[in-house]
């Protein structure tokens, strides 16, 4: 427990989302002295890098001060001095999970040995394979030899020899069907050898996955989360009927809650921040803040906030919009829009996410289909099919690469060179949609061109032309190390936002696309309004 030294003279009249951005300040002032304290050499390490919560409280003697916690485990250990404690209940997980450990570890010595005897028998199987190969190939150039002088024979040879000829070239037919076989009958015992093998080892890991089931329950069991009105539900409730996805529970903000109602303390604002060398995936940087994340932690914080005065769940950031669309060219087929910041494009989940560009298209033309989409917080030219066909249409046309879109956007520091292209290939964050992150292994491909337009007062002015339309594409290629390095101004899931930033500085300016009915070249353009 951390007191403010001094004393704040106000606090906020309702706790602020976990999951808004911006902080409040007192959470800022512990961020801050908390960062101070850190062991900056060991997190600059690649791949150890952390992030750290503090939840500023009010204690029961009406001081104020704050908790401090970090996400999952800190230099291989659950508990370190200062920071809050695990959420789930210590004793009675390592009653189970050391014997747990060792069963895991046995299965995987298992497996590691039929490995070993199946690499062996691949390895005779691939030798014996290459010897046959070369046998029967020598035999393919006794034929083929054969064959050629045979060819030579029959243009002078009389009946009697043009049937020994024929028995010749029967006899090659035989002798190659007969080595084939001989072939595969040396090689069906290496067959079965790895036939058995491979059912071993399938029994091994169905035996694993079975005991690794019941041993990751019985760890969910040992969650049990209070909130503020005294409620306590289990891990595998809050996320039921699916599973807890990995490491839910175990991010600071869980643990930060958990503390305070432990100790009687009244939470008054939380602030995350990452740490260090960035992850693998290079989607945190260090001293940016984020908000929580809504796979693993929207359900455990929504429970674990009941009984607060909390501010409301924001949609994404940006209040949503009442501005209304400005037509940019309509015909019988097509309609394009310039969308405002802060509506979405399509429909989203909830009652109060239905408001979007399709629906209010859609009181005008009922059949309208967006053949693309802009993210909340993008402004810019939207195209809508008012019927299937065209719909159809300007799909494959997006597929085929044959639209051109051009966005202007406004990024954090002064980029180095004047043009590029950025690959980096995207997935979806599993844990914290909507966010995107970095995967050579399992990401989409994703390529973007950018080209620079003017520098000013520590930003750069980017024209960015995607050759993909991945998610978040032109915001992860700017703010990834391996990309821009230059977060996009205003980015609320890529970047750490400031008070001066009221929206995401990126704009779809320009479309161009082929009319599917009249063939003719279709270029658009709208201002960017920063």
């Amino acid at each position: 427990m951390y007191v403010f030294d001094p004393q704040p003279a106000s606090v906020p009249d309702r706790v602020p989302s976990p999951f808004a951005m911006p902080r409040h300040p007192l959470a800022l002032r512990a961020i801050e002295e908390l960062r101070r304290s850190l062991p900056a050499v060991e997190l600059a390490s690649p791949g150890h890098g952390k992030m750290f919560g503090v939840l500023v409280v009010a204690l029961p003697d009406g001081r104020i001060g704050y908790l401090r916690a970090f996400s999952g485990m800190l230099g291989g250990t659950w508990f370190v001095d200062g920071y809050a404690p695990p959420v789930f209940d210590y004793a009675r997980r390592e009653a189970f999970w050391p014997a747990g450990e060792a069963e895991m570890a046995a299965f995987d010595r298992e497996l590691a040995a039929v490995d070993d005897r199946l690499a062996v028998v691949r390895g005779e199987l691939s030798a014996l394979d290459e010897r046959h190969r070369r046998t029967l190939a020598a035999l393919d150039e006794q034929h083929a030899a054969g064959k050629a002088a045979r060819h030579l024979a029959r243009a002078t040879a009389d009946a009697a020899m043009l049937k020994l000829l024929a028995r010749e070239s029967q006899q090659d037919g035989v002798e190659r069907k007969r080595l084939l076989a001989a072939q595969r009958a040396e090689r069906e015992p290496g067959v079965e050898r790895q036939r058995v093998l491979d059912d071993e080892r399938r029994t091994i890991a169905a035996r694993k996955a079975g005991r690794s089931r019941e041993l990751l329950i019985a760890i969910h069991d040992t969650y049990q989360l209070a909130n503020a009105r005294g409620e306590t539900r289990s891990l595998r409730e809050l996320f039921a009927p699916a599973e807890p996805p990995g490491g839910a529970g175990d991010c600071a903000a869980p643990k930060l809650l958990a503390q305070a109602y432990r100790e009687g303390m009244a939470p008054i604002a939380f602030a995350e921040v990452w740490c260090g060398a960035p992850p693998p995936t290079g989607d945190r940087h260090d001293g940016t803040l984020y908000p929580a994340c809504r796979g693993k932690c929207g359900p455990v914080l929504t429970h674990a906030l009941a009984g607060l005065d909390t501010e409301a769940l924001p949609i994404f950031g940006l209040a949503p919009s009442t501005e209304p669309l400005r037509v940019v060219f309509e015909d019988a087929w097509i309609v394009v829009v310039d969308k405002p910041v802060g509506l979405l494009s399509v429909p989203g989940r909830g009652e109060q996410l239905r408001d979007c560009v399709q629906s209010r298209l859609r009181e005008r033309h009922p059949e309208l289909l967006l053949a693309h989409r802009l993210d909340l917080d993008t402004s810019g030219l939207l195209i809508g099919a008012k019927d299937l066909a065209t719909y159809g249409a300007l799909q494959r046309q997006f597929e085929e690469r044959r639209i051109d879109k051009r966005y202007l956007a406004w990024v954090r520091g002064e980029v180095i060179g004047d043009e590029g292209t950025v690959e980096l290939a995207l997935r979806v964050d599993l844990d914290d949609r909507p966010r995107q992150i970095v995967d050579p292994v399992h990401g989409k491909a994703a390529i973007t061109a950018w080209r620079v337009l003017e520098r000013a007062q520590g930003r750069t002015r980017i024209a960015f032309v995607p050759h993909t339309g991945r998610t978040h594409q032109l915001r992860v290629h700017a703010a990834h190390p391996a990309g821009l390095d230059a977060p996009i101004v205003g980015d609320r899931l890529y970047a750490r936002v400031t008070e001066d930033e009221p929206r995401l500085l990126l704009h779809a300016e320009a479309v161009a696309f082929t009319h599917p009915h009249t063939q003719a070249r279709i270029s658009l353009e709208s201002k960017a309004p920063f």
